[in-house]
């Protein structure tokens, strides 16, 4: 199981981490830190030094009820973060969080390796066209309405049935545009309840029925934190036990805020399945 990230084969037999490096001034967790040059190097260094494989890249918080920034906005933030990262690390595979075609071209252009869209197309009808004529890697995550709505259409009779329905219908329109390099995210805390993402947690292998990789991203979620009664700030603990759940069930990449951490469930995970 492997994915080509211009030009370059990522094998993920082996689970991979996806380091996150938010540059908006109001994500859950991290918004605000990175809003220099000099910021974003120091922290893409110290991910990288740690062993991450791709840095994912957001300009638009996705959080519940996150306030909207406009397209060029969202350019303006994310493309300069791309040029200062690959001046600095010319080799870093950069995923762009973006749900948005014309964000997804510029951050191809400028360097950018793989597209993850939380909407997996569903908010912008030319995402799949930009990612096919790009052939880049597309992360498909499953989410219902948008940031702003997306906590208010949580009834599902059967989730993770349901779930598998829409990434089937997802796969075969991707395929049938050419793009090969797919990669499915549960979508953790998008439109599902606290109960709910412990459910599909619960039930994740069933996803390897669609025989893609699969991207676990419930770093320091509320799910975490709110079943604890603590913090974001207090929640790696937690993350790392999910973190190892997530890989027991078949993810093959850990998206995550800490890096060190992750790589560490990676190595011991290996070691259990030498």
């Amino acid at each position: 199981m492997a994915i080509n990230c211009k030009g370059k084969l990522i094998d993920l037999s082996t689970p991979k981490v996806m380091g996150i490096l938010n540059v908006t001034p109001n994500s859950f967790f991290d918004g605000g830190k990175y809003k220099n040059e000099d910021e974003i190097i120091s922290q893409v260094d110290k991910m990288l030094s740690q062993g991450a494989t791709f840095i994912d890249i957001g300009a638009y918080s996705s959080k519940p009820s996150a306030e909207f920034v406009t397209e060029q906005e969202e350019i303006d933030r994310i493309v300069p973060a791309i040029e200062f990262i690959l001046k600095h690390f010319p080799e870093t595979l950069l995923s762009i969080d973006t749900f948005r075609a014309e964000v997804a071209k510029a951050s191809i252009e400028s360097g950018a390796a793989i597209i993850n869209d939380i909407a997996a197309g569903e908010l912008d009808d030319k995402m799949f066209d930009v990612i096919a004529k790009y052939n880049v890697p597309y992360i498909m995550m499953h989410m219902r309405g948008n940031p702003q709505t997306m906590q208010s259409l949580t009834q599902y009779e059967h989730i993770v049935k349901e779930m598998l329905f829409y990434f089937s219908e997802k796969v075969q329109r991707a395929r049938s545009l050419g793009i090969n390099d797919l990669i499915l995210d549960p979508g953790f805390g998008f439109a599902k309840t606290t109960d709910q993402n412990y459910e599909v947690l619960q039930k994740m292998e069933l996803f390897n029925l669609l025989e893609l990789p699969v991207l676990a991203g419930v770093s320091r979620k509320s799910m975490i934190y709110k079943t604890l009664g603590i913090s974001a700030q207090e929640a790696l603990n937690g993350t790392t036990f999910l973190n190892t759940i997530a890989l027991t069930k078949g993810a093959k990449i850990l998206r995550v805020h800490d890096v060190k951490e992750a790589m560490e469930c990676v190595a011991l995970y290996n070691k259990m399945n030498f």
